[in-house]
């Protein structure tokens, strides 16, 4: 190859412009969100990929949940994990664990916080979904923890899934034994909860 005919392809190749990367979706949440005892491709977050591949969504799906993470736990990976993966979207959808093991409100609002400001400085969009505790850790911490979800989104300007597990956690029919995990047959109404508040989130980031 003659030095004029190399000259003249290294000049298309550099100024030929990079396909823009399809826009990520980052599911950040725990044992609920992971397919716990269940196969990974039952769970929600998969579901989650074939219906955005069957209606025509570029969008990338990476699951970033840990079985029994709390928020510090999400929180102290959060950084690692947006700089590897660069979300455009982020599905929030931790505290269950912090709930159960009676965390105070202050500690688990202060870690969401810190978790929706991180999230937001990078650009993602937020969906953040809602979770309940049952009634035996009293009224008056299961509503104080019920009331941080809507508080948060309103104050951080993400989407909300009011609760996460709407007719899921109240039905045995469900629930796997140990009576705190969804089944396989749950995980398409999980979707369907959090697809209302996704979806309007969607269109802001189609590149196509």
């Amino acid at each position: 190859m003659s030095f004029i005919r190399w000259l003249c392809l290294f000049v298309v190749v550099a100024t030929t412009p990079v396909a823009a990367s399809d826009p990520v979706i980052l599911v950040l949440g725990d044992s609920l969100s992971s397919a716990h005892g269940i196969g990974e491709q039952q769970g929600w977050v998969s579901l989650l990929r074939e219906k955005l591949e069957d209606n025509g969504y570029p969008h990338v799906v990476v699951n970033a949940s840990v079985s029994g993470d709390t928020t510090r736990d999400a929180l102290s990976r959060l950084d690692a994990t947006i700089d590897r993966h660069r979300p455009d979207i982020a599905i929030v959808a931790l505290g269950g664990n912090d709930g159960l093991r009676a965390f105070s409100i202050d500690t688990i609002e202060s870690n969401l916080s810190r978790i929706l400001e991180t999230l937001r400085a990078s650009g993602a969009k937020i969906v953040l979904a809602g979770i309940r505790l049952p009634p035996n850790y009293g009224p008056v911490y299961t509503q104080a923890f019920e009331a941080l979800y809507p508080a948060l989104a309103e104050k951080y300007d993400a989407a909300l899934v009011p609760f996460f597990m709407q007719d899921v956690a109240t039905d045995p029919a469900l629930m796997q034994d140990d009576e705190v995990h969804p089944n396989a047959a749950a995980q398409p109404l999980l979707l369907e909860n959090v697809w209302p508040a996704l979806e309007p989130v969607l269109h802001g980031t189609d590149t196509d």
